[in-house]
């Protein structure tokens, strides 16, 4: 999910998202863990979309006004 995608959404639809990929994350810590994971990159992919979400919440938070240029 890119940057101007989130932009776009509600704050407590991203919280939302967050609270999904969270899960997301500890379901491919699990299948790594059982060697049932397929693709390793798919943990970091996760990882960066949380952090992601939570810039877009925390800018809000901060009242920055970011364009979508990305």
């Amino acid at each position: 999910m890119k940057i101007s995608e989130i932009r776009v959404l509600s704050s407590d639809e991203i919280k939302k998202k967050i609270e999904d990929s969270h899960q997301e994350l500890f379901n491919l810590r699990l299948r790594a863990a059982t060697r049932q994971l397929a693709s390793n990159r798919e943990i970091p992919k996760v990882k960066k979309a949380i952090a992601r979400m939570k810039t877009v919440i925390r800018e809000r938070d901060l009242g920055i006004n970011k364009s979508g240029s990305d």
